[in-house]
């Protein structure tokens, strides 16, 4: 894991660019977010196949549908919480009953909103989406796993809900890396514990990994950015060679990625998971540092929970 200071949203804009040079039929449509969500840049260049819609996600969202419905390829942008919770009736009635090629592009989700707050958190987005037929759900670890998720997405037939982080993390892909759906990345080998994380908590599940070394504890770290479809082969690898799951994301433990794990061991192989996210309650206004603290998803808990988890 290398550091670097681009932010999974900063490479939004210019790879829907790149994408609308070579297929006319990508469309943008923006909820009045595209500034911080970086997708003004399609606008800029494609003021013809950009359509701005104001503070109206669920509009934006039967606008997206019928453009898909015409050959188009809609990829419609909007801060995560209005994206799912509030635009969720006709995400899944517009888009996803009739399995329209809609991407969702979900911009600062789980508690990093800036200083927002609860209103603006989206800690169930996995959850609801997730539980929707045909809906795709995949978060990026890092901006260049952004732009191969981008890419793919544009290939992708059918619809497709992509969690895109706020702030700068790490490149933690590994290069000339290639997103595929249904496919996990392991980023560091271990058979002490397994570490499953999924977007910015990535970082800090490969940071507790590095001090557990340290210590004398070899950690899995998996990249869990496909939640929906699962890499269930790589969860029960995990569970049959190593026997113990830690899963980390920025979301509720409930309906997200450590449901996705838990519900797929219980199934297929069943061994102890302890699950690392926000517990059931609501988000609270603060910095990413402050947050990650306060509901004990950085890398001093993950650390101090696999230690613990190994003692039992």
């Amino acid at each position: 894991m290398t550091e670097a200071s681009l932010a999974p949203r900063d490479v939004v804009g210019q790879v829907l660019v790149d994408l609308g040079e070579k297929d006319p039929d990508v469309v943008v449509l923006d909820a009045d977010f595209g500034p911080c969500s970086r997708v003004a840049e399609f606008g800029e260049r494609f003021p013809e196949r950009f359509v701005q819609v104001g503070i109206a996600e669920q509009n934006m969202m039967g606008i997206a549908a019928g453009l898909a419905t015409t050959g188009m390829k809609p990829f419609a942008s909007a801060i995560a919480a209005f994206c799912s919770r509030r635009a969720c009736d006709q995400v899944t009635t517009s888009i996803a009953l009739a399995n329209l090629n809609v991407k969702i592009l979900a911009v600062y989700p789980g508690l990093f909103v800036g200083k927002n707050g609860a209103s603006h958190q989206s800690l169930e987005d996995i959850g609801i989406m997730r539980s929707i037929a045909n809906m795709a759900v995949v978060q990026p670890a890092d901006a260049e796993e952004m732009k191969a998720i981008l890419r793919y997405a544009a290939t992708h037939v059918g619809p497709m809900y992509v969690r895109v982080g706020r702030d700068p993390v790490p490149v933690a892909v590994p290069e000339g890396y290639e997103f595929e759906l249904g496919r996990s990345v392991q980023l560091r080998d271990g058979d002490d514990i397994a570490l499953i994380a999924v977007g910015e908590s990535v970082e800090d599940a490969m940071r507790a990994a590095e001090s557990l070394a340290g210590r004398g504890v070899e950690a899995r770290v998996i990249n869990m950015s496909s939640i929906k479809p699962l890499d269930e082969e790589a969860v029960v690898r995990a569970a049959r060679e190593i026997g113990r799951i830690v899963t980390v994301e920025n979301h509720n433990i409930l309906g997200g990625l450590g449901s996705a794990v838990c519900e797929t061991v219980a199934e297929r192989c069943p061994v102890p998971v302890r699950r690392i996210g926000v517990r059931d309650v609501f988000g609270k206004s603060g910095g990413n540092d402050e947050m990650k603290a306060h509901f004990g998803i950085d890398a001093p808990h993950i650390e101090k929970l696999a230690l613990d988890f190994l003692k039992e």
